[in-house]
Parts: C-alpha cells; structure tokens; sequence
C-alpha cells in the first residue's frame, strides 16, 4: 500500500484560508470543497481533483514517489492559471503525518513552504500549508483543509510510515 492509498475516495472538504498572508492576521476565509482522489502506479502514485464551487475555480495534485529515496514530490496546479506548479513540495510520511517541504515565493518574497498531512483516520484526515520567512523559526499556517469522506469509492487504509 502506497502513503497516499488512504485518499483514494471521494472527500467533502472545509477550506480555512487566511485572507492575508504575512501580516499576523487570523481572519480566515471559510468555503467548501469536493475532492476526488485516485492512485496509480501500485501506490507510488497519487491525483486528485478539488472544486471550490464558490470560488470559481479547481486544483489538482500529482504526487510521486521516488522509490529509491522513500521521498514524495507534491505538484500542485490551478485552473486560474493553467501551469504546473513549481517547485514540488518533498517529503515522507513518519509515525502517520506527512511533511513536505519547498524553498518557494510568496507574494514576491522567497518563503520555505511546509505541508502537512495529518490527523488521517479511514473516514477523516487534515492538510495544512504553513509558510515560513524567517529560515523555518516560525511557520504561519494559511490554508487548512480538514476531509470527511462521502463514502464514495473508498479503497481503504492508513498511512504507512517509511
């Protein structure tokens, strides 16, 4: 079974994302979401689809495993913007929580990025994206994904640590 073998399905999601990055604000924008999530390659690879019908707009996620490294590269793309996005955030799953990590720009200011995939249960799991501008000192989580499964094309399990 593949680290990502437990987001095969399909997800109802609540979107918590803050309004302003940087700024030390906690005012979040709420809205929903529906994912679909597939896996492929005999779990050393994973999609999935998210619509945010209120906001006009969907992403989708590749991830792959390096088999020879253990190690996952996340690609993120929008459909506002029609690129793939880059660099992939990298990592691996320990003890059930996933943690990538990419040196990218926010904004226009160069920002580590951190995601997290945590809290995964078979009908249940959290993803986090935190940025960081101080060489990872502080992190400021801007967008929480918290998944409950519609019980829709579940294939079943937890996360395997590597």
């Amino acid at each position: 079974m593949g680290d990502f073998d437990f987001f095969v399905g399909t997800w109802d999601v609540t979107n918590r994302r803050l309004r302003e990055r940087h700024v030390g604000s906690d005012d979040w924008d709420v809205f929903p979401g529906a994912s679909v999530a597939h896996s492929f390659f005999d779990g050393a690879g994973s999609f999935d689809e998210i619509r945010f019908p209120t906001r006009g707009f969907s992403g989708s996620t590749v991830r792959l495993l390096d088999q020879a490294t253990g190690l996952w590269s996340i690609y993120w793309m929008n459909s506002r913007r029609g690129a793939l996005e880059l660099p992939p955030v990298v990592g691996r799953f320990v003890d059930g929580v996933g943690t990538f990590f990419a040196d990218d720009t926010d904004e226009g200011r160069p920002v580590r990025c951190r995601f997290l995939w945590s809290a995964i249960t078979p009908t249940s799991c959290r993803w986090e994206q935190a940025f960081s501008t101080d060489g990872e000192r502080t992190w400021e989580t801007n967008w929480i994904m918290d998944f409950t499964r519609t019980g829709q094309g579940h294939a079943g399990g937890g996360a395997v640590s590597r």
